[in-house]
C-alpha cells in the first residue's frame, strides 16, 4: 500500500523557493565572513544533510566539510537531555574556523554540548548556522550566528527534518498533522 506523505502535512510553513532564497543569502554572508579563513563546515547528521548540501554550494570561499552524528532524542519527540555522539569529526581541528550546520535549533541541549566539545579541540572559532530556530523551546543558552528562519513551536517536517525518520525528502518545511505523531 502506497502512502502519500503530503496527506500528513497540515500546512506548508516555508516553500522550497523561500528556503532556496534564504540559503543563497546565508551562503553569501558566510562567504564574506570567512574570506581568508580556514572554514570547516560541520554538518550535524542526519537532519542537516539537505541544508548542508545546498549551503555548501552557496558558499564561494574554500571550505572543508565534515560530519557529526549525535542524538538527544531517541525515537521520541522531546529531547532526552542526554547527548550521545554516534559519529565524530575525523580530523584535527586546531587552527580551523568551525561552522556547525544544523537543521533546527530547538531545546539547544545538543548544540550547547557540541559547542563546548568542539571548543575544547583548539579551533580558531566555533560558530553556529541553523536553518530553523524555535526559541520557544530553548532549555540551554546557545549563541546563533546565522539563522535561516525563526519559526513557532510547531512540529515541522521536510527539507531534512524528520518524524520517525520519514518526511526528510519533502522539498519544503511543513507542519505535521497532530494525529500522525499523537497516535504513535
Amino acid at each position: 500500500m502506497r502512502h502519500d506523505m503530503l496527506e500528513d502535512v497540515a500546512r506548508v510553513l516555508l516553500t522550497a523557493e523561500e528556503i532556496q532564497k534564504r540559503v543563497a543569502e546565508l551562503g553569501a554572508q558566510i562567504s564574506r565572513d570567512y574570506e581568508g579563513k580556514n572554514l570547516v563546515m560541520v554538518s550535524v547528521l542526519k537532519g542537516s544533510v539537505v541544508f548542508m548540501a545546498d549551503l555548501m554550494r552557496a558558499v564561494t570561499v574554500p571550505a572543508e566539510i565534515d560530519f557529526m552524528c549525535v542524538s538527544s532524542y531517541g525515537s521520541g519527540t522531546r529531547t532526552s537531555g542526554q547527548v550521545q555522539i554516534l559519529k565524530d569529526i575525523g580530523q584535527d581541528l586546531t587552527g580551523k574556523d568551525l561552522l556547525i550546520v544544523e537543521d533546527i535549533l530547538d531545546s539547544g541541549v545538543t548544540l550547547s554540548y557540541l559547542s563546548k566539545l568542539l571548543w575544547a579541540r583548539n579551533p580558531n572559532s566555533v560558530r553556529l548556522c541553523t536553518l530553523l530556530d524555535k526559541p520557544d523551546r530553548r532549555q540551554a543558552e546557545v549563541q546563533v550566528d546565522y539563522t535561516g528562519f525563526v519559526i513557532p513551536d510547531e512540529f515541522v517536517i521536510g527539507y531534512g527534518v524528520d518524524y520517525a525518520e520519514r518526511y526528510r525528502n519533502l522539498p519544503f518545511i511543513g507542519t505535521l498533522k497532530p494525529e500522525v505523531y499523537q497516535n504513535s
